[in-house]
C-alpha cells in the first residue's frame, strides 16, 4: 500500500492533473494506493475570500463566480462526456453558493462556518479527479475522510482522535475492493458529524494519519519543488534538494520557513518510523528528499551563504594614525553620532589604515562627518580624506562548526580567486562563525552561485559553454552536449549548459541556458553577430566557470583568446590558428592561462579526438623526454591517399573528401602541407622547442599551378590541369610495392612534413580510410615508440575531442 499527496500546485492545471493521474497510474499496477489531494490551486484562498466578502455585506459573488468557472471548466475538460460528472459539480457549486448566502444573511463567519466553507476546495478537486481517473481508466474510487478521520471540535485546527481514527481507516481499508482510493485531504469531522479541518497545509497531515493508520513503507508528498532545499532556490538557482534529513531536523526546518511539508505531518509518522518523500509532480522521477529517522547531524560545517547588497567601503588612512590611541574611538563615535551603522570593520596590523563597510545610502553623510572630524590631520598631511568605494556587497559564509574544521577560508577565497571574483576586504572573527568578504556588487551573484557549487552541492560543477562556429563539427557537439548532460550530472558530477551561440551571421545568449533542441531556430532568430558583441555578452553575464569555444578556423576570432583569458574564462579551441601563431603570442596565451586560472586547451589541433597533446603532455609531466616524433596528422590527406589508385582521377578524390567533411572549406589548407605543418608545430612547442611555422621544413607535393590557384574553384581546375603529375606519383609508389602517405616528423628539434613511399611492414602502410597515427620516441620508449593511433577527421571525432577539453576544465 502506497499514500500519496497532490497538493494544490500539483492540481492547479489539467495538464498537472494529468500528470497526477499518469503518476498514479504508474503506481497502481503492482499495489494499492491512496492518493490525498489538496483544493485546486488557488481555490481555499478564494473560498476564504468570498467567505469574508459574504460575512462583511460585501458582492461575494465574484470570487464565487472565478471557483465556479474554474471547476466546470476542469471538469468539462478532464472528463469531456460525462453530464453525471458535470452535475455531481454543479450541486456541489449550487450547495457552496448556498452557504456564502448563508454567512451573507447572518453577518458572520465563525470558525464552524470557515471550516465548512473551506472544506468545498478538497471536497470538489477529489470529485473531478475521482471521476477524472475513473474515466481513463483507472480503478478509482473516491472517499469522504470526513468518515475515515475524526477530531475534537477545535474548528480550522482540530486534534485528531488516533484511536477511533486509526480504526475507521483499518476497517475501511481492509474491506475495500478499488485499486486506488482518492481522499480529500485538509478535511475531518467530529464525533456529531460536524466538519472541522486540520489546519492551513492540512493535506500533508491527512496523508501522513492515513499512512500511519495502515503502516505503509513510505508516503509520498507531490509538490511543485523537488524537496527541501540547501538554499532559497530563488536567489541561489543551482540550490539542490537535501537527499536525506531527519525526522527533527525537517520539523524545524519547516516550522522556520520551509513551506513545502506541514509541520504537524511528522508526528503520526514519526512515531511508527514511516519515511516521507518529498517529490515534485512536473519531475517524478527525481529522488526528492527523503525523511527519516536517522541522526540529522550533518558532515557541512557550513549551515548558510548570505550577501548584504548595496554596501560602500569607507578607507580611513594615513601615517599620522600608527600608533595614535583613539583614532578608531572617534572614527565610531562620528559614525554613531550621524545614526550610521557599521556592518562590517576590518583594520590592518600595522594600523595604517581601517575600512567600514555601511550602506551605500549612508556614504556620502558618513564622508562629510569623518572628514570634518580629522579636519586638522587632513591639513596636515597625516591622514587622507575618507575614500569610498560604492557598487560593493558583503558575502558571507555563515556556521557554528566552522571552526572545528580546516581550510574552510581557504577554499572559500581560492573558489572566488578561480572565478575572477576579487576580494576589497575580509572580516573574520576569532570564532570563525562568520567569513565576510567585500566583492563588487556585479559578482555577488557569480560568487554566491561558486561559494554554493563548492560547500553544498557535493562538487558538482556547472560549466557554462558560450560557443562559436556551429556548422558540421559544432552541431555534433550540441548534439553530443544534450545526450550527455543527464549523465554528466550523475556519473561525473557536471552540470554542463550552452548560454551562447554564435555563427558569422547571428548569435544568441540566454541566461538560463539555450534549448538544444531548438537552438537552430533560436540562433536564426538572434542578434547580429559580432566577435566583441558576443564577448561581451560574456563578461556581461559573468558566469562562473565559464568556456568559450572555438570551432572554428578564423583568425579573428582565435585573436580574441587573451581578451577572453582575461576575464578567467577558458578557451577550448578546434582552430589551430592561435596554437600555432608566432611563438611570443603562443607563450603570452599560455602565461594568460595560468595568471587567470583559465585553461586552455585545444586538444582537436592535432588528430581531431585523439588524445594526443594530452598525452604528450602527461609523458612530459612525468620526467620523459620526446626525441622523435614520426606521425600521419591529417585525416583528409591519408582519406585522399589512401583512395587514389593508379587511373583513378586526384581531381575526383579530392571533392569526395570535401563532401565527406574531411577537409577544411578550403582543401588547400591540407594539401598544401600547411594544416599539417600546424599539427607538428603545435606538438613541437608542447613538447618543448620554441620554434615558429616557418622553421618548419614542407616539402610540397601539389604543382605550382595548384598553389598558386586564386579561389577553391580555381584550385579544383587546376587538378584536373595536372592529372597526369598525381597519376605519376601513385603509379611509381604502387611500383614499389609502397603506399603515399603524408608524414610530419620531429627529429632532434627539426621539423619537416612532405609526402613519403610507406613500404609494407612499416606501422604506417596499412592505416586506412582517414586515420591518424602518432609515434613518440621517448627515453622511456626509444625503439618500441608509444603509439596512438584512430580517426582523426570527422564532425563527430572532433566533436568528441572539444567535448573532452570542455569536461577537462572541471578539473582545474
Amino acid at each position: 500500500m502506497r499514500v500519496l499527496k497532490f497538493g494544490g500546485t500539483s492540481v492547479g492545471s489539467v495538464a498537472n492533473i494529468n500528470q497526477v493521474i499518469n503518476i498514479v497510474k504508474n503506481g497502481a499496477q503492482d499495489q494499492h494506493i491512496a492518493v490525498v489531494v489538496s483544493a485546486l490551486g488557488g481555490i481555499t484562498d478564494l473560498l476564504m475570500q468570498a467567505g469574508t466578502d459574504a460575512s462583511n455585506k460585501d458582492d461575494y459573488n465574484t470570487a464565487f463566480k472565478d471557483i465556479e468557472a474554474k471547476h466546470i471548466e476542469f471538469t468539462r475538460t478532464l472528463i469531456p462526456d460525462s453530464d453525471e460528472a458535470l452535475d455531481e459539480i454543479k450541486n456541489l457549486l449550487k450547495s457552496l453558493e448556498s452557504l456564502l448566502q448563508g454567512i451573507y444573511l447572518i453577518n458572520e463567519l465563525s470558525p464552524k462556518t470557515v471550516d465548512k466553507l473551506l472544506a468545498y476546495g478538497e471536497i470538489l478537486s477529489s470529485s473531478i479527479i475521482a471521476r477524472a481517473m475513473y474515466a481513463q481508466g483507472l480503478d478509482a474510487v473516491r472517499k469522504d475522510s470526513r468518515d475515515l478521520i475524526t477530531t475534537n471540535d477545535k474548528h480550522t485546527k482540530a486534534g485528531v482522535n488516533y484511536k477511533v481514527t486509526n480504526s475507521q481507516i483499518e476497517y475501511y481499508f481492509t474491506k475495500a475492493k478499488q485499486k486506488i482510493t482518492v481522499l480529500p485531504g485538509f478535511i475531518a469531522s467530529t464525533a456529531n458529524g460536524d466538519t472541522t479541518t486540520l489546519g492551513r497545509g492540512g493535506s500533508d497531515f491527512t496523508a501522513a494519519i492515513v499512512a500511519a493508520a495502515l503502516d505503509v513503507d513510505q508516503v509520498e508528498i507531490y509538490t511543485d519543488v523537488s524537496g527541501m532545499y540547501t538554499a532559497n532556490p530563488k536567489m541561489v538557482k543551482q540550490a539542490k534538494p537535501i537527499e536525506s534529513i531527519s525526522y527533527h531536523e525537517a520539523m524545524e526546518l519547516s516550522h522556520f520557513g520551509a513551506k513545502v511539508l506541514y509541520p504537524p505531518t511528522i508526528v503520526p509518522v514519526m512515531s511508527k518510523n514511516i519515511p516521507i518523500r518529498i517529490k515534485n509532480t512536473l519531475q517524478p522521477e527525481e529522488p526528492g528528499t527523503l525523511i527519516h529517522n536517522q541522526n540529522g547531524q550533518s558532515t557541512n560545517p557550513i549551515k548558510g551563504l548570505s550577501n548584504i547588497s548595496n554596501v560602500a567601503l569607507l578607507t580611513l588612512e594615513g601615517g599620522g594614525m600608527v600608533g595614535i590611541p583613539g583614532i578608531s574611538k572617534r572614527l565610531f563615535e562620528t559614525l554613531s553620532n550621524q545614526g550610521i551603522n557599521i556592518i562590517l570593520i576590518t583594520q590592518a596590523s600595522s594600523e595604517h589604515s581601517i575600512c567600514l563597510g555601511v550602506m551605500e545610502d549612508d556614504a556620502g553623510k558618513a564622508k562629510n562627518a569623518i572628514d570634518e572630524e580629522f579636519e586638522y590631520e587632513i591639513s596636515l598631511n597625516k591622514i587622507d580624506p575618507l575614500t569610498i568605494e560604492i557598487g560593493l556587497s558583503i558575502i558571507a559564509l555563515v556556521g557554528d562548526q566552522m571552526k572545528s574544521h580546516q581550510g574552510i577560508s581557504g577554499k572559500m577565497f581560492s573558489t572566488l580567486g578561480k572565478n575572477n571574483v576579487n576580494i576589497r576586504a575580509i572580516a573574520q572573527g576569532a570564532s570563525e562563525k562568520n567569513i565576510s568578504a567585500v566583492i563588487a556588487q556585479k559578482d555577488v551573484k557569480k560568487a554566491l552561485n561558486s561559494l554554493h557549487e563548492r560547500f553544498f552541492e557535493a562538487q558538482r560543477k556547472q560549466l557554462n559553454l558560450f560557443i562559436t562556429g556551429v556548422g558540421n563539427v559544432g552541431e555534433k557537439l550540441l548534439n553530443q552536449i544534450q545526450q550527455q548532460q543527464e549523465y554528466l550530472k550523475k556519473q561525473l558530477n557536471i552540470n554542463m549548459r550552452v548560454l551562447g551561440l554564435s555563427n558569422s551571421r547571428k548569435m544568441l545568449v540566454d541566461e538560463s541556458g539555450i534549448d538544444l533542441q531548438n537552438w537552430s531556430a533560436l540562433l536564426d532568430a538572434g542578434e547580429p553577430a559580432t566577435l566583441d558583441g558576443f564577448l561581451d555578452h560574456v563578461v556581461e553575464l559573468n558566469q562562473r566557470n565559464s568556456i568559450f569555444v572555438d570551432i572554428t578556423a578564423n583568425a579573428d576570432v582565435a585573436d580574441m583568446y587573451g581578451k577572453y583569458l582575461k576575464q578567467s574564462v577558458a578557451v577550448v579551441a578546434c582552430n589551430k590558428i592561435a596554437a600555432a601563431s608566432d611563438f611570443k603570442n603562443y607563450s603570452e596565451l599560455k602565461r594568460l592561462s595560468k595568471a587567470y586560472n583559465a585553461p586552455l586547451l585545444f586538444e582537436t589541433n592535432v588528430g581531431a579526438g585523439l588524445p594526443i597533446i594530452d598525452t604528450l603532455n602527461n609523458l612530459i609531466a612525468s620526467g620523459d623526454r620526446v626525441n622523435r616524433i614520426q606521425a600521419v596528422l591529417s585525416g583528409s590527406l591519408n582519406f585522399v591517399f589512401n583512395n587514389f589508385k593508379s587511373g583513378d582521377s586526384f581531381h575526383d578524390v579530392v571533392q569526395a573528401a570535401k563532401a565527406e567533411g574531411f577537409t577544411e572549406p578550403d582543401p588547400r589548407i591540407d594539401l598544401s602541407g600547411v594544416d599539417v605543418a600546424r599539427k607538428i608545430l603545435i606538438l613541437a612547442r608542447e613538447s618543448g622547442l620554441k620554434i615558429n611555422l616557418e622553421d618548419i621544413e614542407n616539402e610540397p607535393f601539389l604543382t605550382e599551378n595548384n598553389l598558386n590557384s586564386s579561389d577553391v574553384p580555381h584550385f579544383f581546375e587546376t587538378l584536373k590541369e595536372d592529372a597526369a603529375h598525381f597519376e605519376k606519383l601513385v603509379a611509381q609508389t604502387e611500383a614499389k610495392n609502397c603506399r603515399l602517405k603524408y608524414v610530419a616528423q620531429l627529429d632532434n628539434g627539426k621539423a619537416s612534413v612532405g609526402l613519403q613511399e610507406i613500404p609494407e611492414g612499416h606501422p604506417f602502410y596499412n592505416l586506412e580510410g582517414s586515420d591518424n597515427i602518432v609515434l613518440f620516441f621517448t627515453d622511456r620508449y626509444p625503439t618500441q615508440p608509444m603509439q596512438i593511433k584512430g580517426a582523426g577527421a570527422g564532425g563527430d571525432v572532433t566533436a568528441s575531442g572539444l567535448f573532452a577539453d570542455i569536461i577537462r576544465t572541471a578539473t582545474f
